[in-house]
């Protein structure tokens, strides 16, 4: 069960242009402006989760940026997912300069490397308008085959539609919003599904109904499920990722988060997962944490013979 949920392998992309991107900052409430060099910090902080994440014995398969007006790079969850049976997705962005991140070479590594069937490629329908921001508008229950989407102009619902007919999950969509009243841009920095265990803001969920459908759901498949309060989600404590290590399931998330939890939240946690925090302060700038920085592999490896 535990690799249905968390998986063991990942990719991330190793930011050289990182900066606060002016094309998002209209609906990233959790942007804020970059100053020094922030490129040299990005990278080491980069750098820093990827020893962590081996240390504990994740793989991570980290690539180099190579474009030069790439801000949001280091964020690849947004364009790329993998699903067990060999299915990959690659997805439509709502910013311009975020259409460029897509890498088609880390396709043809995952597909050397891993068992691939299929890529279902649904980038042409940016021509249209249409934007469904992979792991970052979905938050996808891989136990349950549910997908749980924040309603917003990067999860287009009829994209969403035909995203669960292909890889069969079942759509919940609800509004959410923040203390001031802004739509929560991406439904990952709102909720995060491990195996055993669920954290979401559901005070943010603007209508009683379905703020008990998504605890309701989450229940049904024995989780414990957290709630977070708004302040707690805004230090980007929902935005975390369960991960496999060699001893176990880890849950990866910044230092900012963790401080952000309470002791017993912290304690229920960890009757499930290691908690791994680690420090991204340079990176979170950008709208973004822990769980944006990490596209997991839900594939099967390949044998050493390539069959």
């Amino acid at each position: 069960m535990m690799q249905v949920q968390a998986p063991s392998a990942v990719v991330m992309i190793r930011p050289h242009h990182f900066h606060s991107n002016p094309e998002t900052q209209g609906d990233n409430a959790f942007q804020r402006a970059t100053s020094g060099t922030p490129c040299v910090a990005a990278r080491s902080e980069f750098d820093g989760v990827v020893e962590r994440l081996r240390a504990h014995g994740v793989t991570v398969h980290d690539f180099d940026d190579t474009g030069m007006e790439t801000p949001d790079s280091v964020f690849p969850n947004n364009w790329l997912s993998t699903h067990s049976g060999g299915h990959i997705a690659v997805y439509p962005m709502h910013a311009a300069n975020r259409r460029r991140e897509r890498r088609w070479d880390i396709i043809d590594m995952l597909k050397t490397q891993y068992r691939v069937q299929d890529v279902i490629d649904y980038s042409g329908l940016e021509q249209d308008g249409l934007a469904l921001e992979g792991t970052g508008a979905m938050v996808l229950d891989h136990i349950g085959r549910i997908a749980y989407v924040a309603r917003s102009r990067r999860a287009d619902p009829a994209l969403l539609e035909r995203f669960c007919t292909h890889f069969n999950f079942e759509p919940i969509a609800f509004d959410a919003r923040d203390a001031q009243g802004r739509p929560v841009y991406h439904t990952n920095v709102l909720m995060t599904i491990g195996t055993r265990f669920a954290m979401v803001g559901l005070e943010m969920i603007t209508h009683p109904h379905c703020r008990e459908t998504v605890a309701e759901r989450l229940r049904e498949t024995g989780r414990d499920v957290i709630g977070l309060g708004t302040d707690q989600i805004g230090e980007f404590a929902g935005n975390a990722i369960e991960l496999c290590g060699k001893d176990g399931p880890v849950l990866a998330l910044s230092r900012r988060a963790l401080a952000a939890l309470d002791t017993d939240q912290k304690r229920r946690i960890e009757a499930h997962a290691t908690l791994l925090p680690l420090s991204i302060p340079t990176l979170e700038t950008a709208g973004g944490s822990v769980r944006c920085m990490i596209a997991g592999l839900h594939l099967a490896r390949r044998s050493p013979t390539g069959a």
